[in-house]
């Protein structure tokens, strides 16, 4: 043990009666009062006294465990942390605290016999979306003056996830997305499902592919003959593309970003339950082509910052390069040049579509040449604005 450690064992008023009998004899023997000598002995003498509830080694086996890992925003779960003397002789009376997100549960635990063990119990409440770390552990020995305190953390941290608020969404098919099955691109492919002409055989096409009775047709009129085989388009299946802006400027309250969370998370959420891939980035945490649960822990630790919302629409096209279908989550604050500027990075080939959460302004639906733009102002109106949209 070093010796900052030693010394971080001294509470200010243990230093305080220490520094002050010792203070206490120079003066008494300086000015010849046998009065300072008697108090400063008796402070050193409860000084001493109270080192040896803080000295020996703390053999402890100290667990933390929680019921449920993930809550929705508003729910509670149990905790528990329990606590096992490992050694043979009886430990002392000693406090333990919890830390639970920024709040500490406190719990006296009394003396442990050798071996034995103690659980204590507490209620967890998540009264927003987040990550609450739970933990680690301490215990804290002291004495019953309060002139030391030694705390021993023990490793070991619980993260509960607490999910953002999602609403029901029927099957993204009959609204927001019609192409569950995959959709034609404009790439040429010898071997797909959407048939997209005839063009004449050249030497190395797959003989597989030639449309006899076109082949027959063309023969008997060109003198020679020839052969036509079939040529297609390349289909993609659909990726879902979800961004919810991140930066702080874009949300007049912070109010208006758990809202947009809430409603990237539950289009996300229906995608995956429509077996779509589907790729979310929530303001720089990125969930690539992830289950529900990682989809909305990923909602969980987003926080705002002050990446902008092209920076973000750029680098989520970078993660996922297959997206077929962009759904771009904002705030009020930015104009519709700058939304439209922001999703202009998307090929023209794909989908795009904005979402605005604005309070302020009536639900509904703005379609432009290049980008059509839903308003919601609360999370209720997500349902009925897909219902309305026939496609992107």
């Amino acid at each position: 043990m070093t010796i900052h450690r030693v010394l971080s064992v001294v509470t200010p008023l243990g230093w305080l009666v220490c520094v002050g009998s010792l203070a206490g004899w120079a003066s008494g023997a300086a000015l010849g009062w046998i009065e300072l000598h008697y108090a400063a002995a008796l402070g050193l003498l409860a000084f001493a006294l109270c080192c040896l509830f803080a000295v020996g080694r703390t053999s402890l086996r100290v667990s933390v465990d929680v019921a449920s890992r993930r809550l929705v925003a508003g729910g509670r779960t149990s905790a528990t942390v329990q606590i096992a003397n490992t050694a043979r002789q009886r430990l002392l009376p000693m406090a333990l605290e919890v830390p639970v997100g920024p709040a500490i549960e406190r719990f006296d635990v009394p003396g442990l016999a050798g071996g034995a063990e103690r659980t204590e119990r507490f209620t967890v409440v998540a009264a927003r979306r987040g990550v609450i770390p739970i933990g680690p552990a301490t215990t804290v020995r002291g004495d019953p003056l309060g002139l030391l305190r030694r705390i021993v953390a023990w490793p070991g941290v619980q993260e509960l996830f607490v999910h953002p608020t999602t609403i029901a969404l029927p099957p993204l098919g009959s609204g927001l997305l019609r192409d569950l099955e995959g959709r034609s691109s404009n790439d040429i492919s010898m071997s797909d499902l959407a048939f997209h002409t005839l063009r004449e055989y050249v030497p190395g096409d797959d003989r597989r592919y030639i449309h006899w009775r076109s082949s027959a047709k063309v023969g008997s009129a060109v003198p020679g003959g020839r052969f036509l085989v079939r040529q297609f388009l390349d289909t993609r299946r659909t990726h879902l593309l979800v961004i919810v802006d991140g930066d702080a400027t874009a949300y007049p309250d912070p109010e208006h970003f758990e809202i947009a969370i809430s409603a990237g998370a539950s289009i996300a959420v229906r995608a995956l339950q429509d077996e779509l891939d589907t790729t979310v980035l929530i303001a720089g945490h990125v969930a690539h082509e992830a289950t529900e649960h990682r989809v909305l822990d990923t909602c969980a630790r987003a926080e705002l910052g002050s990446t902008r919302l092209a920076e973000l629409v750029a680098r989520g096209l970078r993660i996922a390069p297959e997206t077929t279908t962009a759904l771009v989550v904002t705030g009020a604050a930015p104009a519709f040049a700058d939304v439209r500027r922001a999703c202009a990075q998307v090929p023209p080939e794909l989908r795009t579509l904005a979402l605005r959460v604005d309070p302020a302004a009536p639900a509904g639906i703005t379609v432009g040449t290049s980008l059509s733009v839903l308003t919601m102002r609360e999370l209720a109106d997500l349902r009925p604005l897909l219902g309305r949209r026939a496609e992107l």
